[in-house]
């Protein structure tokens, strides 16, 4: 029988739920280190949202004032992307993206025109892949609610810092493995536990 892994019109809302739950438990009882760097990743996933215009404008400007926001920019895409996975998708250097990424800089010795080209090329594949789940204000007309901003900036901060995100539902189900969420408990009566 089964209780979640049939729904998926309830998961964007149940993994909204679930992540603002765990966002509290972590705040109250994760050890202070790990607090501290994932305060301090949220932060800088924020300042990327506001730069990035909530990730409507990732801009050639951007990425060339702020090249070590390619990390949270990575993170922000469905499914994440590795490195690789960028150099190949937007058909950009692999020195440029390591320059960025590794050293928070540019390339001193590209030219300035294939430097602006691949830069676009990395930011229309950005905003292609923005995840429509996490960035749910990118298919509205309106802007988000400070409680999206939270949301979404502690699901791309928990993605660098290595807490999963809510993607692996699909290939949960489609595995026939079902589950019970946290602010739901009473689903397990639905096993017969």
């Amino acid at each position: 029988m089964a209780v979640n892994n049939n729904r998926p019109d309830r998961w964007k809302e149940d993994t909204a739920l679930s992540v603002d739950m765990y966002n509290e438990w972590f705040m109250r009882f994760a050890p202070e280190a790990f607090r501290t760097t994932r305060e301090q990743t949220t932060e800088e996933v924020r300042e990327t949202f506001v730069a990035t215009r909530n990730l409507t404008d990732v801009s050639v400007e951007l990425l060339k004032a702020k090249p070590s926001v390619l990390p949270t920019l990575r993170m922000s895409t469905c499914p994440p992307l590795a490195r690789d996975r960028l150099i190949g998708l937007a058909g950009v250097s692999g020195n440029l993206v390591e320059k960025m990424e590794k050293d928070g800089c540019l390339p001193p010795r590209m030219g300035q025109s294939n430097l602006d080209r691949d830069l676009k090329k990395i930011g229309r594949t950005i905003e292609q892949m923005a995840d429509p789940e996490i960035f749910v204000w990118l298919e509205r007309e309106d802007g988000p609610t400070d409680l999206e901003l939270l949301r979404a900036a502690t699901i791309v901060a928990d993605r660098l810092c290595g807490y999963f995100e809510s993607g692996y539902l699909g290939y949960e189900a489609a595995e026939g493995i079902d589950w019970v969420w946290e602010h739901r408990i009473d689903d397990l009566s639905k096993f017969g536990l």
